[in-house]
């Protein structure tokens, strides 16, 4: 038993040593030869030039401006002769700069294991610096590297889609090594979503140096891959036009092609990114969250509000989808519903009602009535799951960051929300775009899509990236044949025929538009109120939210236009102009062929019997001289004025 213990001692005895010799013959050699060869060697980082972002026709809407930035050497002391010297050099040269920034920057930096030049000054332009360059280039201590700042020639008007770049913070460091590099990254907008792309990749030099860190030969040099471009689908020239239409309202106007490919897309008002470059000062950053029309925010995917009427016609698709042929029947409207035994009225728009109204006399009248009874038919549950399928209370998938989804409520949705059961009452105040719904307007504009073709597009905005083409993602969607054209034929009725709530604005451009105005309410009206105050009559914050989506030729769909005017009131009468102009703009720029403008004749939708009598029956004449003049109107059927129409 003596003689195992002894020979189990000695065996481990060795184990230690051939392990220990392992280590010191072998593995440490490994590391001193790296650690030598660290002190004989200098690997420094080759910074890529970050892409530049155009427009459709190759405008410039992000690019580099060159310059220099100013570098001191380390391990110098703070209270030193030496490094005095160089500030002092730098304040003479260049009065602007504060001497105090600097070292305290230094001192941040200065570290005994930190063998790099400290970075100083981050951009003198190029401009400013030729002058001072051969003076500086002798100063000892002092480093000159060439650099170059983001700049947006357009500023305020392509703000919200380019977005802008600044410091990375250390998370942003650890997480990448070309931003840690870099020391800036994309924080919003397409510079943020592809900042992958437009970062670029990091070269890299090897060189033989010296004791003193001193370059005397390079060994290895890789060059860095950079000006990765990326080209837009955006027309800058539109988004000019239509932020300057803005005026002193405050929206969005988006405007889309069918396969979702976004031509421009407008959230006023805006603000300047060029102030984020380089760091914004607490008094600018403070001007722009103290704004109330909230210029900082990107409307189009982060700002959320009620459809309103903009949603019917998805509305009724969901109703058909859940009880197939629920559509085909008419309902009688006298100008309100109740529910059970309560006496709460859910009243329509229209005091005393809209009759006897079939599916298209819905879309044109904005009955609420009919939505308010179809809704009770199929229950929240239903609507919210197929109007999720049709791009409402989802992300659209853009290529754009942290993108809203809106909400489309149900009632699990509402139990998780405020942990309360969900009424029926609801589910009516749900059906016209109110209540709880909240949507983008880009998935407004979206789904007016899915409407004009049966095929949900994914709107994207970079058309090339680093010369590679970005492909359409669609996704069709079928609908019952009958349906579709009905609402389609409403549509048509909203921008076409006198009376209808977009007609003034919409009826008389050089192509056939068709579309849906809306109105959301921001405020409550009580059940006391008889007679409603009009829009113009209400505090400004208290008007409901203006909408009109639209898309054109009526009988080719190509393009998708959808504006939205914060607190503006009625669609038609607001938004509509906009809209209108909008269109005027495309046709006169070539958007719109001959053959699909269709010199803004387009063949009548088929007639409708309501009741016995016949509507809508117009002849190609009748439609020019309705186009032409806005001559008298059809007396087969009368409606009611454009402002009463809008206010749902």
């Amino acid at each position: 038993m003596r003689y195992k213990f002894i020979i189990v001692v000695f065996l481990i005895f060795w184990a230690v040593m051939i392990t220990r010799l392992y280590h010191v013959s072998i593995k440490s050699n490994f590391y001193y030869e790296g650690l030598a060869k660290d002190n004989v060697e200098r690997k420094l980082y080759l910074k890529p030039v970050r892409g530049e972002i155009n427009d459709i026709h190759g405008k410039l809407l992000a690019m580099n401006r060159i310059g220099f930035s100013l570098l001191i050497a380390p391990h110098l002391k703070l209270k030193g002769e030496p490094l005095a010297k160089v500030i002092d050099t730098l304040v003479e040269t260049f009065p602007d700069l504060n001497k105090t920034v600097m070292l305290k920057v230094y001192k941040k930096h200065s570290s005994a294991y930190n063998h790099k030049y400290i970075k100083v000054v981050d951009f003198i332009h190029y401009a400013d610096m030729m002058g001072a360059y051969p003076k500086l280039s002798l100063v000892e201590n002092l480093h000159i590297e060439a650099e170059t700042k983001r700049y947006y020639p357009y500023g305020k008007i392509s703000a919200h889609i380019v977005g802008y770049t600044g410091r990375s913070n250390k998370k942003e460091n650890k997480k990448d090594p070309v931003v840690d590099e870099v020391g800036t990254v994309g924080k919003s907008g397409l510079e943020r979503y592809y900042n992958h792309v437009l970062q670029g990749e990091l070269g890299f030099e090897v060189s033989k140096v010296t004791a003193t860190n001193k370059a005397i030969e390079v060994l290895e040099r890789e060059e860095p891959k950079d000006n990765q471009n990326i080209r837009l689908n955006i027309d800058i020239d539109l988004q000019k036009m239509i932020y300057e239409r803005f005026g002193k309202q405050t929206g969005v106007a988006i405007v889309m092609r069918t396969n979702g490919e976004v031509l421009s897309a407008v959230s006023y008002p805006s603000y300047d990114p060029n102030m984020f470059v380089g760091g914004i000062s607490f008094k600018d950053w403070k001007a722009l969250q103290d704004d109330l029309a909230h210029p900082f925010t990107n409307k189009f995917i982060h700002g959320t509000y009620p459809p309103g009427s903009a949603i019917k016609m998805s509305m009724a698709l969901a109703f058909d989808k859940a009880k197939p042929n629920i559509l085909s029947k008419t309902e009688f409207c006298n100008g309100h519903i109740t529910i059970g035994k309560s006496s709460h009225k859910f009243r329509c728009w229209k005091k005393y009602g809209h009759g006897a109204v079939p599916l298209r006399k819905a879309i044109r009248e904005s009955c609420d009535v009919y939505f308010y009874k179809k809704s009770l038919a199929v229950g929240i549950n239903a609507m919210a799951k197929n109007l999720r399928t049709f791009g409402f209370g989802v992300k659209t998938g853009v290529d754009l960051p942290r993108e809203y989804a809106g909400v489309m409520p149900d009632q699990e949705w509402k139990r998780k929300r405020f942990n309360k059961s969900w009424y029926r009452g609801e589910t009516v105040i749900a059906a016209i775009g109110q209540g709880y719904d909240l949507v983008t307007p880009l998935q407004v504009a979206r789904n007016t899509g899915l409407l004009a073709t049966s095929y949900l597009a994914t709107p994207y905005i970079a058309r090339e990236i680093d010369g590679v083409k970005v492909e359409p993602v669609v996704k069709y969607i079928p609908f019952d044949a009958y349906n579709i054209k009905e609402i389609r034929h409403g549509m048509y009725d909203v921008c076409n025929t006198p009376g209808g709530t977009a007609y003034r604005t919409m009826s008389k451009l050089p192509i056939t538009v068709a579309g849906k105005t809306g109105t959301s309410q921001v405020t409550s009206i009580p059940q006391s109120t008889v007679n409603r105050l009009k829009e113009h009559e209400l505090a400004y914050f208290h008007r409901s939210h203006a909408w009109i989506t639209t898309y054109a030729p009526y009988d080719d769909p190509k393009y998708i236009v959808t504006v939205l005017v914060e607190h503006g009131g009625h669609g038609g009468s607001t938004s509509g102009p906009i809209a209108a102009d909008i269109y005027k703009w495309l046709y006169t720029h070539g958007y719109f062929s001959q053959k699909a403008a269709g010199m803004g004749i387009s063949t009548p939708p088929e007639a409708t019997v309501e009741n016995n009598v016949t509507v809508d029956v117009y002849t190609e004449a009748e439609i020019r001289k309705v186009k032409q003049k806005a001559a008298k109107k059809p007396k087969v059927y009368r409606r009611p004025k454009p402002e009463a129409l809008d206010l749902f």
